[in-house]
Parts: C-alpha cells; structure tokens; sequence
C-alpha cells in the first residue's frame, strides 16, 4: 500500500514552507534580495539549510516563489482598498494610495519584488506583478471614466504611465529617503500627482487623498 501523508504531517510541511518564506520575505525587507541567501534563511528560520532544500532546490527557486507571495499579498491589498471605497473615483484614489502606503512602509521588500534585478525567472514573476497592477488601475480608471469622474483617455496608457511613476518617486534610485515624519505628505504627493495627471485637479479638496495614513514600520 502506498504511503500516505497524515493530515498533521501535511500541515507540518506547510506551516515548515511558510516558515521559510516568513525568513525569506524579512530578510529582503532589510536588505532586498541580495540578503535573501540559503544559509541566512536556514538560520532566520531555525532549521538546516539542508532543509531549506528539500522545499525550494535552489535560491533561485526560493526567490521566485517570494516575489510570487509578495506580489500577490501586495495586489490582493490594493485590490480591498478599491472594492471597499464608495466610488469609482475614490476606489482608483484608494488603490494608488494604497500602492504607495505599502512602497513606503515596506520600501525594500515592495522594491525588490517590483523593481530589483535578479534573475530571469523572477523577472518574469515580477513583470506578471506590474501588469496586474497596470491591469487593475486600468480597470478602475476604465469605471472612472464610465462614471464621468475622469476625462476620456486611453486607460492602456495611463495606468502603466502611473505605475512608473509611483516608483520613481517612492521606491527607486531617485526617491528621496523617507523621513517617518514625512510619509504621510509622501503619500498625498504621489496620490495628487497620479490624480492630477488623469484630470482630477481637485482631488485634495473633495477629500481623496485625507483619510489615508502611512502605516508604522514597527
């Protein structure tokens, strides 16, 4: 009779794999994927490298299935801002908001799924996340538009326009260093920027950027 994994040991395996990513995902949240190496997560982890193995059979596939969790803890958030607000127009502001809250919260972790070189295969992940997160702007700038909150435009163009950049200005190279005090203004700058580049010039006024604050790092 072939073996069967018992339920316990089936959850065991599980809660073992999440364990390793947890190790994984905080240490490229200090230091990006760089620090993200075998024997650094064994030990964040407290088990073997060896057994790090036996559930991921290199780095590289170690890091793809990060990004892959990352990106879609990141977009399942962006996407519950969006469904809970109101309105079209205050869930795209929710969803640009909410992008940038968690870039600057989590700086080099959103930046190292998103942005940071390093293989061929985690670049393909990371570009499937760019997409999504094109795709649901697009969407909710299409139903913006629908609703006569946005002048027409071509969504295609914009939302990708805005994704750039949300991280230039928050994640890359050429964002400046964020002050904690600093990164609530942070992100009703980006937010306006976006707004104002789709045609909303008065979005501070109608209130679509107030109500969101930056979570703490702690």
């Amino acid at each position: 009779m072939p073996y069967r994994r018992t339920e316990n040991v089936v959850r065991r395996l599980a809660e073992r794999e999440q364990a390793i990513l947890a190790a994984a995902t905080a240490l490229a949240a200090e230091g990006g994927v760089a620090a993200v190496q075998i024997a650094a997560v064994a030990a964040r982890a407290g088990i073997a490298a060896g057994t790090v193995y036996r559930y991921f059979p290199s780095k590289t596939h170690l890091i793809a299935e990060l990004v892959a969790a990352v990106a879609g803890r990141e977009l399942a958030t962006i996407k519950a801002a969006g469904n809970a607000a109101p309105g079209p127009l205050s869930a795209l502001a929710a969803c640009i908001a909410t992008f940038a809250m968690r870039a600057l919260s989590e700086r080099r972790l959103v930046w190292a799924v998103i942005g940071e070189a390093v293989d061929a295969e985690a670049d393909v992940l990371r570009l499937d996340f760019r997409r999504s997160l094109a795709a649901e702007l697009e969407t909710r700038m299409n139903a913006a538009i629908a609703g006569g909150h946005l002048p027409a435009q071509d969504a295609r163009i914009a939302a990708p326009a805005i994704i750039g950049a949300l991280m230039e200005s928050l994640l890359g190279p050429l964002a400046p260093a964020r002050p904690d005090a600093a990164a609530h203004a942070a992100v009703q700058s980006a937010t306006l920027l976006a707004l104002r580049a789709l045609g909303v010039v008065d979005a501070r006024a109608r209130g679509l950027v107030v109500q969101y604050a930056v979570p703490s790092d702690d």
